[in-house]
């Protein structure tokens, strides 16, 4: 009766179901209220107050507090007996940081003669060469044989520094894809039928690449001093580029030198020869580093389903220490980005081993690192999986769950901020509309949050659905769900502590992500695909 009661309440959802629309309550059994139950305001507390404290230095991508964390997750799963599904019978998914430290003394640059200063001009993104070279304007950068895109028609790079244009403002500062190209358009092989920017160069015969940073870019040009000014890490094998090919990132006043007395300019639609040579000596410290994903599994009940896997995740990693020296508070402790979901998904892991019974399906926790990096830690994970990856039906991500805005808030930077027993949801609608009905039909039937989609817009200033580990999943054609509470006043600063969490609220919806969870393990069948994702939304 209670599975016939399910599937009618499913198949009700499904036939009324729009992006807006009221979705039927599901029924949330005493047992699975009981297994939420497991999950607590002072559990959350207490892991929290570890997590987030300045002895983690605020877990930056690698560091000594991030490997703390990870050895303190590693540690309650073994005690809890859930089976690990790293590397080597681990816990430990490590992965290999190639990392490069540049310093103003050996990084160069001068376009026509005139000398640029490191960091206040430019910064080193990539490479170790010394070149100098005539300059060639190709706008973006791109070639795209399906879409007839080929931004170095008509002029010859051998031998030349290419100058491209930034779009966006990604991690990487690479430009981004051009008008009308989504990541389905990048089919056959690379640098043949589709090439970025860089590969497009380097085979070309260039010799060196200018980026000229966006206008989004150059806004936070001061900021990127904390990170592409002392250099950059990066998952050695998320990068092909050789590292004898420099790249430099430059602001508009370089951009000014390079285009001085051109009628053309980088907003043309034209690719051209400039009449003007660079010289750059670009250089970086090389060493290897290592990190790591925390990955393990609650094996299902079902001796079929259990092959199947319901993930979970978060990102354990924060922005590190503030480079201010003159900073009071030196850490950033990151205790709702994302230490809230990190605890969360470890307290749900703790109620789940203390459950009466397992879901039919196992359940795959992942605590990823360098999210705040350009979602390193899913994106290495779903390129190298330590699990078969197409056995996962669905991913639940958890990223700021425990700040919520209180009445009487008049500071601008918490307008959006979600209330007490409000949170955004994000994606759960856009792959797969039994995912879809199940978290909100959840929801519906057991504690009733506020739940908010105004996210879900392909054209989201904020871009919004880019900038969490879902991200990856989705990519990867995985239906997601992401639960979030809003950019706030103490986002990526050092106020994000603890005692400024909402446990009470962080508990109500880390418990409703719980029986979401449980309900999805317990699905006779996967969850359908049913959508394509917008096109927007294949890129970052």
């Amino acid at each position: 009766m209670k599975r016939n009661f399910f599937a009618f309440l499913l198949i009700t959802a499904f036939a009324f179901q729009t992006a807006f629309a009221q979705t039927p309550a599901l029924k949330v059994t005493p047992t699975e209220r009981k297994i939420a139950e497991g999950v607590t305001a002072k559990q959350l507390s207490d892991y929290l107050y570890f997590v987030a404290s300045d002895e983690m230095e605020g877990r930056d991508t690698p560091s000594r507090g991030l490997d703390t964390t990870a050895k303190f997750i590693g540690m309650n799963l073994s005690k809890w007996g859930f089976k690990p599904a790293g590397d080597d019978g681990t816990y430990y998914q490590k992965i290999a940081l190639r990392s490069e430290t540049a310093d103003a003394a050996n990084n160069t640059l001068s376009v026509g003669g005139r000398s640029f200063a490191f960091q206040d001009d430019f910064y080193r993104t990539a490479g170790n060469a010394t070149v100098n070279a005539p300059l060639v304007f190709a706008r973006d950068g791109w070639m795209v044989k399906s879409k007839n895109i080929d931004a170095f028609a008509g002029i010859d790079v051998k031998g030349k520094i290419v100058v491209v244009y930034g779009q966006g403002r990604s991690r990487q500062f690479a430009t981004g894809m051009p008008q009308g190209v989504t990541q389905d358009d990048l089919k056959g092989k690379k640098g043949t039928d589709w090439a970025d920017p860089t590969t497009y160069a380097r085979q070309s015969g260039a010799v060196g690449m200018i980026v000229i940073a966006s206008p989004q870019t150059q806004s936070a040009w001061p900021q990127l001093r904390n990170f592409l000014g002392r250099g950059n890490s990066f998952p050695e094998k998320l990068r092909d580029s050789p590292s004898d090919f420099p790249v430099v990132l430059v602001s508009e006043k370089v951009a000014d030198a390079i285009f001085a007395g051109e009628k053309s300019s980088k907003d043309s639609t034209s690719s051209f020869a400039l009449p003007i040579s660079a010289s750059m000596n670009i250089n970086g410290h090389i060493e290897t580093k290592w990190t790591q994903n925390v990955v393990a599994i609650w094996e299902g009940s079902d001796p079929v389903l259990k092959n199947e896997m319901v993930a979970i995740g978060a990102h354990y990693d924060h922005i590190g220490l503030v480079q201010n020296p003159n900073a009071v508070d030196k850490i950033n402790n990151g205790a709702d980005d994302d230490g809230s979901g990190t605890v969360s998904i470890l307290s749900i892991a703790e109620a789940l081993a203390k459950a009466p019974k397992r879901p039919k399906r196992s359940v795959l926790f992942v605590w990823h690192c360098g999210e705040e990096k350009g979602l390193w830690g899913s994106q290495y994970f779903n390129k190298f999986p330590t699990v078969d990856i197409k056995n996962v039906v669905a991913q639940l991500n958890i990223d700021m769950i425990g700040r919520s805005k209180k009445v009487g808030d008049t500071d601008p930077k918490d307008a959006n901020l979600t209330g007490e027993n409000g949170i955004y949801v994000i994606g759960t609608d856009m792959m797969s509309s039994t995912l879809g009905a199940i978290v909100k039909g959840t929801n519906a039937g057991y504690l009733n949050l506020d739940y908010d989609t105004r996210y879900d817009d392909p054209k989201d200033t904020n871009r919004f659905f880019f900038r969490s580990d879902h991200f990856n999943y989705a990519l990867n054609g995985i239906p997601i769900t992401f639960w979030f509470d809003g950019v706030h006043v103490d986002y990526h600063q050092p106020g994000d502590e603890p005692q400024k969490i909402d446990y009470n609220k962080m508990e109500k919806v880390a418990r409703t992500i719980m029986i979401t969870l449980l309900k999805v393990a317990d699905l006779k069948e996967r969850p359908k695909i049913d959508k394509k994702l917008p096109p927007e939304l294949t890129q970052r």
